[in-house]
């Protein structure tokens, strides 16, 4: 569970290496069902299920993406012949929530989100076009994630620390602006926290997902970033991009270096988790047998291999308990944005 107490990453070579390959992949899979349908073949280790499709309201390259493409590979003749990955990015991830929403309660449609969309969105957001709580079934946790700060090259190399960023921000308030993956999520609220708390003038810049937002940070026209810890890692390994904070309550041990928001005098703590749902009104055993499908997944050790190198823990669940840890954080967050009064507006 997330707590708050107190008060768009470019893709690397080799990640678009990936994501070329595994789109190729992707439609390769995908005729070789098609056809087998029309050919009335039945696939029978995907018990039925000639397609399936994971849905993801972030573009490709991110952490998201690749962690719905890794799952995509381990679903294959298991959970259906083919399974797909598909990018909807937009209005900070509704635009998947609504097409999931909207989409055949068969169990073809896996929507992969973050817990933002689900659980601070309904009280940053003054209107949204779902309700989690009616349009959506849980199947299973899939991740999760810290948070961090990080800066790029239009910020100076003096600034090294959480505190010198603030006096930074406080001296230079045309300039201090920061990005967020998404308006009115976790990684904006966290920047939110930070600016009551300090007195800095931050100033929030919105973008459709981490990818585009690092691509800015790295060219110098985004002084800061707050976004997933495992968007930073290949940045930060270069020097690239410079890391003053990770959201968690201990320090990451991908990072042990980095020290923690509350380490550093901010009352911060802010966890969140990646789960995957189905429509509304799917039918029990086809969400228990997604369910089943994604523990063997995710509980393969290459899978928490892959995972670590982008700053994820796996972590599974049935349906049942994601739905109790939906709730839990939905009426948590409600009061603590109550509390800093936060929008996506802010």
């Amino acid at each position: 569970m997330s707590t708050l107490a107190g008060m768009a990453e470019h893709t690397e070579p080799t990640q678009r290496a990936l994501y070329s390959n595994a789109s190729r992949r992707d439609f390769g899979y995908a005729l070789a069902a098609l056809l087998a349908a029309a050919a009335g073949v039945a696939p029978t280790s995907a018990q039925g299920n000639p397609l399936a499709k994971i849905l993801l309201g972030a573009p490709p390259g991110g952490v998201g993406d690749l962690m719905a493409r890794r799952l995509a590979d381990k679903l294959r003749g298991t959970y259906a012949s083919a399974v797909v990955v598909e990018n909807k990015p937009g209005a900070g991830g509704q635009l998947a929530v609504v097409a999931t929403k909207f989409a055949p309660a068969d169990g073809n449609l896996l929507l992969l989100t973050p817990s933002s969309l689900l659980s601070i969105y309904p009280h940053s957001y003054k209107k949204l076009p779902y309700r989690p709580e009616t349009d959506l079934a849980p199947v299973s946790l899939a991740a999760h994630a810290n948070h961090a700060l990080g800066i790029g090259p239009a910020v100076p190399a003096a600034v090294k620390t959480l505190d010198d960023f603030i006096a930074w921000a406080k001296a230079n308030p045309a300039q201090a602006s920061y990005g967020s993956p998404a308006s009115g999520s976790i990684p904006h609220l966290i920047m939110v926290v930070l600016a009551h708390a300090s007195g800095a003038p931050l100033t929030h810049v919105a973008y459709r997902g981490s990818v585009p937002a690092l691509q800015d940070l790295r060219g110098g026209t985004l002084p800061a970033l707050s976004g997933p810890l495992g968007a930073f890692l290949p940045h930060y390994k270069t020097g690239q991009v410079r890391l003053l904070a990770v959201s968690g309550d201990q320090r990451s041990a991908l990072l042990p270096e980095l020290p923690t928001y509350r380490e550093q005098g901010l009352p911060l703590t802010a966890r969140e988790w990646y789960g995957f749902f189905v429509p509304a009104g799917t039918p029990e055993d086809t969400i228990a047998r997604a369910a089943t499908a994604l523990r063997t997944a995710l509980g393969q050790p290459d899978v928490a291999e892959s995972f670590a190198q982008f700053g994820l823990e796996p972590a599974a669940s049935t349906p049942a308990e994601l739905a109790g840890l939906l709730k839990a954080d939905h009426d948590e967050w409600r009061e603590q944005v109550r509390r800093v009064g936060f929008s996506a507006d802010s």
